[in-house]
């Protein structure tokens, strides 16, 4: 993911890369632990930006316009009253379709991340946020994940903050697209915290003559992510929870 200036400031909220190791005739990459420094961590994973899709993949979904029944069941999972009219007697949906709607439930659209998922130590990984869409509902599951622990808070707000000065001086960061990725955030009860960019797969560079700030709305065309619009919600709620 990094280039070569910008290393040293990513190396901090990236995991280390070991390389490719080979087992039983497969390839593996081989990446840090990033728990490895934590006794009993508590681990949450937020999407951010504002959209999870690449342009080309909505695009390609478009050309090649193909009902799709796995997404109509995930689709009525959800919310059975979904599908339109004609959806319900295909049971199917096109995969542009899907994409499209999935992102409107949650709080990608309407803050720029969203809640995966989050695991407390010796309990269930908790993944019930599909819905979770208002700022309310949000504070309220981030409220859930740091228990009010202070010092939790204001450890993610750190470096949070740190990463988002990074983010907004970074040349790879002007020049990508940053699509799809994560941030995962790493406590313990003792207010040790950790917060790291993860999942790149979607990462790509951008065409020299496009310009993106991370913060504009999306309109299909402009390649904007919404990446830092997301980093901005995060760190007005977390500061709003540490206030309140």
């Amino acid at each position: 993911m990094l280039s070569e200036t910008d290393g040293g400031c990513f190396e901090t909220f990236v995991p280390v890369y070991y390389g490719v190791v080979q087992k039983d005739n497969q390839e593996y990459n081989m990446m840090e632990n990033l728990l490895n420094n934590f006794s009993s961590p508590y681990i949450m994973d937020c999407k951010i930006g504002s959209r999870t899709y690449l342009e080309n993949e909505l695009q390609l979904a478009r050309e090649r316009p193909q009902p799709r029944q796995d997404m109509f069941e995930k689709m009525i999972a959800v919310d059975p009253d979904a599908p339109t009219a004609e959806e319900q007697a295909q049971k199917a949906v096109l995969k542009s379709r899907y994409m499209q709607w999935r992102e409107t439930l949650s709080s990608t659209t309407t803050l720029g991340f969203r809640i995966e998922g989050f695991k407390k130590p010796n309990e269930e990984c908790q993944t019930n946020f599909k819905k979770t869409k208002s700022r309310e509902q949000v504070i309220e599951a981030l409220s859930g994940f740091v228990e009010s622990k202070t010092q939790v808070v204001q450890g993610y707000l750190r470096q949070l903050k740190q990463l988002r000065q990074v983010l907004e001086t970074s040349d790879f960061f002007k020049t990508h697209e940053v699509v799809g990725s994560s941030l995962l955030f790493v406590h313990e009860s003792s207010g040790k915290t950790g917060v790291w960019m993860i999942d790149f797969a979607k990462t790509m560079a951008l065409p020299a003559y496009f310009s993106v700030d991370h913060r504009s709305p999306w309109v299909e065309g402009n390649r904007e992510d919404g990446y830092l619009w997301g980093l901005d919600n995060l760190v007005e709620i977390l500061t709003n929870m540490l206030h309140n």
